[in-house]
């Protein structure tokens, strides 16, 4: 039976988690409709143990309220058959978001989904931050798991609308996400056993999709 992994940890900062759940972009009253032109995203950079080179790619949807970040070999491990430097893995992608004249833009909410191979007694974290280039406002999410593991793992992170920051308006700020998984064997046994958390999938590559919130520019 399919089961989803809880998160026994907690979010720092502006971020909630809400492992498990599917995040909606955000709705109401106080919100503004997507522009009706496309954004367009290039990823300026990208380094990272966890996203080697021409393995990150950056899709943005149809309607203007999410991109997809998608990674084919994001995977941190600990135990049989382990480098000393696989229990941590990261991914710094730095984005050039263009939008339409007039509007800006806020992360409002961010889905991760993965696989995870926990031995009891070991545990896994997912962590991520994100910030505007030059700017000194960082919101980060932290999520934790504990084994016995062995099952798909989702975790949101949700920004409450009054902490969400948005790129300034009539410049141009690139936009910062990183990520890293990391993995410790804990009270397992590291030499007959292999822990492991991954934002990828051998079957398909996995998305993590991040969801805008929009306003107009005075």
């Amino acid at each position: 039976m399919v089961r989803m992994l809880v998160a026994i940890g907690a979010t720092a900062a502006s971020l909630v988690a809400a492992p498990g759940a599917a995040a909606a972009a955000p709705t109401g009253p106080w919100t503004t409709p997507p522009p009706p032109d496309k954004i367009v995203i290039n990823v300026a950079t990208v380094n990272g143990s966890g996203c080697p080179a021409g393995t990150a790619a950056v899709a943005v949807s149809p309607d203007n309220t999410a991109f997809t970040v998608t990674y084919s070999q994001y995977l941190a491990q600990v135990g049989v058959g382990s480098k000393p430097t696989d229990f941590r893995k990261n991914c710094q992608l730095n984005l050039n978001v263009h939008v339409p004249q007039g509007f800006t833009y806020a992360i409002a909410s961010a889905d991760y989904r993965g696989f995870a191979h926990l031995e009891r007694g070991a545990t896994g974290t997912q962590k991520a931050s994100y910030y505007f280039q030059g700017s000194p406002q960082t919101t980060t999410s932290n999520h934790r798991y504990a084994g016995p593991i062995d099952d798909s793992w989702q975790a949101t992170d949700s920004v409450d609308v009054a902490a969400l920051v948005y790129a300034p308006c009539g410049e141009q700020r690139n936009f910062n996400i990183n990520t890293e998984l990391r993995v410790a064997p804990g009270s397992s046994d590291p030499n007959k056993t292999t822990s492991f958390m991954t934002m990828d999938s051998t079957d398909g590559d996995i998305n993590t999709i991040y969801h805008l919130a929009w306003k107009t520019c005075p």
